[in-house]
């Protein structure tokens, strides 16, 4: 690395900026355009430095840009948890600085794309000068392509009428496969295969349906899969192609609508699709392109990030991430699809990504991770309680931890990409008011920087454990993190086993009973990967659950913790 450049990346971890995020990679559009003509050799400029590209480099960084880039940065690249990366920001920093950038990574959580051989490094010079182009319109999908999209593979009437015989079920694990486009259904009690299921690629999560029965996928193509795991091997038994690219998928699980409807929240284009929960039959379109809380401006693209159902009442809460808006969406008059949806629009924090239940499933807090908050949704009032200073940089919880601490009472606690900070914030305003919606206690991870994307315990375990995907120390991405759920503090740092150096340690589960938790071993498409099994009590590494197949783990989901809300 030359000198200049060396410079750039130190400058970048010190001032924390991290221009391309966890899934992310930026635009442009500052009066250059693509070269049509000649699609051989590599990317250009003009005599005046303008970057050119031929209408076939374009298209592969369209593809990269897809896959890594627009979940962080948005498909019109105006930014969210990545930085705004239209022309006027990106064409001034230059090719060089974007190349370091996209190579090396940063402490706050920017991949390092290029040092981890995610992308080679014509990939990496190519991104540098494709981001600093006009981006190309992204298509809509309207309701009829929807529903031309649909198959239904196994009709109700011809599937199981009873689970498996000698298989506890309500123990399996889907694992994501991310990048061959598949999931594994695991039995966690024996640890043996039992179903490969071709799924969307870049599956984001599986949500569980209410009974446990159904695992439903999302892909980042925006395929939505219906997985039975009553049968023998357990496979697809209905499919959508709900949107063009996507992260959130749920069902319902109040009383009386138990599977009723499944919803997917769109990222591109950004709307919510409704579908039947027994069949995933497309029934509604709702767009969720609004004004944000901030001045009001209009945003096209308002991409849901997290959508949660709620036990107690008939709703699902949507995070419309750009807007800055928790929407509360009522089901219980849609009917078979032509009844009306109402939809109470309360006005949160941006830019809302994740989040989950207090321990009540009355309180639903949620990151709005560009101002390093969390907001506080109250399900029973419909209201903003609060909007929390996470004390740390960009909050990322998944669904968070919940736990009752002897001293502070009821707790959740999210990690940070950009910061090593793990934050605990009082839950329980009737029997803690003192603790309530504010940070009662911090605990920093070692090392410096962030790189945290999960956070997860289980009321059977004394347990919380942390990941580090995104940090560009080896070691660190290397490790899980295990905090006592009494003292707060780090008790034990676990470094994956040699043969997985290098992989990144992802995702924490715990088995149904809580006595066991299962870490990724997320590896490039041409390694081998794992899913390694840890004993909760002893935090001994007791089983390597790996073959052939498994290639690059990341999201992994038990079906009763999935199904009953437990982190």
């Amino acid at each position: 690395m030359n000198l200049r450049r060396h410079l750039t990346v130190i400058a970048l971890a010190l001032t924390g900026t991290a221009f391309l995020v966890a899934a992310g990679c930026g635009p442009a559009s500052n009066g250059t355009t693509a070269n049509q003509g000649n699609t051989a050799g590599g990317p250009t400029a003009d005599a005046e430095g303008a970057v050119t590209l031929t209408a076939d480099q374009m298209e592969k960084g369209k593809e990269i840009f897809f896959n890594r880039c627009a979940g962080c940065h948005g498909v019109l690249r105006k930014g969210a948890t990545g930085k705004n990366l239209e022309p006027e920001n990106t064409k001034v920093k230059g090719t060089a600085y974007l190349e370091a950038i996209i190579t090396n990574g940063t402490p706050a959580g920017m991949p390092e794309w290029g040092k981890s051989g995610i992308l080679t490094p014509d990939e990496v010079k190519l991104m540098a000068r494709y981001i600093q182009l006009p981006p190309p319109p992204p298509p809509e999908r309207s309701l009829k392509e929807i529903k031309d999209s649909y198959k239904l593979h196994v009709p109700v009437s011809k599937r199981p009428t009873a689970p498996p015989a000698g298989r506890n079920w309500q123990n399996y694990f889907g694992v994501v496969l991310r990048d061959v486009g598949k999931v594994a259904i695991i039995d966690g009690d024996t640890k043996q295969l039992v179903s490969i299921v071709n799924s969307g690629f870049a599956v984001h999560i599986l949500r569980s349906s209410a009974s446990g029965r159904y695992f439903y996928s999302i892909g980042r193509d925006g395929k939505v899969g219906m997985i039975d795991l009553w049968m023998d091997k357990p496979d697809v038994v209905a499919e959508v192609k709900a949107v063009n690219e996507a992260r959130s998928v749920e069902t319902t699980k109040f009383e009386g609508f138990l599977d009723k409807y499944v919803i997917v929240g769109g990222y591109w284009p950004p709307m919510l699709v409704i579908m039947k929960g027994d069949t995933l039959e497309p029934v509604r379109v709702i767009s969720t392109s609004s004004h944000e809380i901030d001045n009001g401006e209009f945003v096209r693209e308002a991409r849901v990030a997290a959508i949660v159902a709620d036990h107690h009442s008939p709703t699902w809460l949507v995070n419309v991430k750009e807007t800055g808006q928790v929407w509360i969406v009522d089901y219980s008059k849609l009917g078979d699809g032509d009844g009306p949806v109402s939809i109470n629009m309360i006005s949160a924090e941006r830019y809302l990504h994740d989040g989950g239940w207090d321990t009540s499933k009355r309180y639903l807090l949620m990151a709005a991770n560009a101002r390093n908050r969390i907001s506080v949704i109250d399900t029973n009032t419909k209201t903003l309680v609060a909007n929390v200073d996470s004390k740390g940089i960009t909050p990322h919880p998944g669904r968070g931890a919940n736990l009752i601490h002897p001293e502070h009472g009821p707790l959740w606690g999210t990690g940070h990409i950009g910061s090593n900070h793990v934050s605990f914030i009082g839950t329980d305003p009737q029997g803690h008011p003192g603790n309530a919606w504010q940070v009662v206690r911090t605990v920093e991870l070692p090392g410096n920087g962030g790189g945290n994307l999960f956070i997860k315990t289980h009321p059977n375990s004394q347990h919380i454990y942390c990941d580090r995907p995104l940090h560009p120390d080896k070691e660190l991405a290397d490790s899980i993190y295990v905090i006592d759920k009494n003292t707060l503090t780090n008790k034990k740092t676990l470094l994956i086993p040699e043969k997985y150096r290098g992989h990144k340690a992802v995702h924490m589960e715990y088995n149904k009973q809580g006595t066991e938790v299962w870490v990724a071993a997320w590896g490039r498409k041409d390694q081998k990967g794992a899913i390694l099994v840890y004993d909760d009590k002893t935090l001994e590494l007791i089983a390597e659950i790996t073959g052939d197949w498994m290639v690059t783990p990341t999201g992994h989901f038990n079906v009763t913790n999935t199904k009953d809300d437990i982190y």
